[in-house]
């Protein structure tokens, strides 16, 4: 039961970084526009939404990190058998959080570089 409920959480979350994938790239068609005419290759330009996704994921971990660890030291303090807290552990749980990010974002992102500039420059 737990499983189901952390899948629901996890698609949830996907749905809002979707969300802020769509609504940022909205928001930058003539930017995108502007640099599909300048000469930017589609893999530029998925580089840095991709990348613009990636710093609130990294920022909202390392927020996240030292009240985890708090709560996680004194939940495992509870048991007489326990594992030692490594940051290995951390460093995973943010690369799974980027890259569920990142698989959210791409197609998006893809589709609206790919797209034709001059459509995105009349858009406004």
């Amino acid at each position: 039961m737990l499983g189901a409920f952390v899948i629901v959480a996890v698609l949830i979350g996907c749905l809002g970084i979707y969300g802020l994938a769509v609504f940022t790239a909205e928001q930058r068609t003539k930017e995108i526009g502007i640099r599909k005419v300048s000469g930017a290759r589609t893999a530029d330009i998925v580089r840095l939404m991709l990348w613009r996704i990636s710093v609130p994921v990294l920022i909202a971990n390392l927020i996240a990190w030292p009240v985890a660890y708090a709560y996680l030291r004194h939940w495992l303090d509870g048991y007489a058998y326990r594992i030692p807290l490594s940051p290995f552990y951390f460093l995973a749980a943010a690369a799974v959080a980027l890259l569920i990010a990142w698989a959210t974002v791409y197609g998006n992102t893809l589709r609206q570089a790919r797209g034709n500039p001059v459509r995105a420059l009349r858009y406004e």
